[in-house]
């Protein structure tokens, strides 16, 4: 911007956002597929006409000119007749978009909406070797990413070199951008760019992660370590989470405030239990208004006496895992007829997700056979 003032020129350069709009809604690359969708097989209520003339009759409704009942079968019976085609034709729209070729394997490159959100990947299940796939960045659209932004997303998981003897390495995953030393994962925090991340960075915060984690103190021989987690501020001891309430300084607790958290933790979960059979996985609890049975993950009422008078928790002490067995059948019919899944430990999990996932791979390279 050139200004003239008192006989001078000043000259000064100025900025301005263009394509930013306040106050509106933008749809996301899932609500862009679910409009295409809807589109493609429902295009007579998606079309802009069908609202007017449904109001229309709903005003020839209110003035007895038309039977509410007979305006409801003339909309429902068609549109039953488009869900039932479309549950039987319709294929799973992707809202794939191809973007190119990878110059390095010549596959197409595409964008589209996967299990756990929009997302890129090189190659197709048709072929016989497995695609890659990486998640879209915040920010990033099906409908806007360049084949260059895309193939920048596949620079991770990227290995940066070792620390402590493990090996360090940066990817994104499912819950946002981490580093991983050795089986250990250390968030990255919100807004960094992990691409962004070497490794001195890394080991910055593999630092402050292990700082955080180190143990505050001693119970009982056991250490105690502190957190935040999805619901506020905790300490952990002997496998025991235990809730920081507001009333404690979070960042300066003392060792009377720890131990005075733990021994109520320790106190009141002594009191939960009445009996237990954990290899049954049946438990008999006190609950906030009274004793139940748990079964599993479930929640089971409690059966009555013969005289129809509810057990107290002393009576309960001495009820037999067989009479209790009968209460979990009265209220849950076939409740044993399948064996309730023992608990898997992290390892477990891990073996079951690998195997979860070679079975798909299995199913997807099945119509290779046709």
């Amino acid at each position: 911007m050139l200004t003239l003032k008192n006989e001078q020129i000043a000259k000064a350069t100025l900025t301005e956002n263009t394509g930013a709009e306040k106050a509106k809604l933008f749809p996301t690359d899932l609500g862009l597929v679910v409009t295409d969708f809807l589109k493609q097989y429902f295009d007579d209520i998606m079309d802009y006409g069908f609202t007017a003339r449904i109001e229309n009759e709903f005003d020839d409704v209110a003035g007895g000119k038309l039977q509410w009942n007979k305006m409801i079968d003339d909309f429902y019976s068609p549109f039953k007749e488009d869900v039932d085609k479309t549950i039987e034709t319709a294929e799973r729209i992707k809202g794939e978009r191809e973007l190119g070729a990878d110059p390095q394997s010549g596959k197409p490159v595409i964008a589209r909406m996967g299990r756990f959100g929009p997302m890129v990947q090189i190659g197709s299940a048709e072929e016989e070797e497995t695609p890659r796939f990486a998640s879209l960045q915040k920010g990033q659209s099906i409908e806007t990413i360049t084949l260059a932004e895309a193939l920048d997303l596949f620079k991770l998981p990227a290995v940066l070199g070792e620390y402590e003897g493990k090996e360090v390495s940066v990817n994104i995953g499912r819950f946002g951008p981490y580093v991983k030393l050795g089986e250990d994962f250390i968030s990255i925090p919100k807004g960094e760019d992990p691409f962004s991340v070497n490794l001195d960075r890394a080991i910055a915060l593999i630092k402050e992660k292990q700082q955080a984690d180190a143990p505050i103190a001693e119970f009982e021989g056991k250490p105690v370590t502190k957190g935040k987690g999805r619901f506020g501020p905790f300490i952990k001891w002997n496998d025991m989470f235990i809730n920081v309430p507001r009333r404690y300084n979070f960042d300066h607790l003392s060792a009377q405030d720890i131990n005075e958290l733990i021994e109520t933790k320790v106190e009141k979960e002594a009191n939960r239990f009445i009996q237990q059979w954990p290899e049954e996985k049946i438990a008999l609890e006190n609950g906030r208004w009274g004793p139940f049975i748990r079964f599993g993950k479930k929640m089971i009422k409690l059966g009555r006496k013969e005289d129809g008078e509810k057990y107290s928790a002393d009576e309960l002490s001495n009820v037999s895992l067989e009479d209790v067995k009968k209460m979990i059948i009265a209220e849950e019919p076939g409740a044993f007829d399948k064996p309730l899944k023992p608990a898997r430990s992290a390892g477990g999990k891990a073996a079951a997700k690998k195997k979860s996932a070679g079975t798909t791979a299995k199913k997807r390279a099945a119509p290779k056979k046709k």
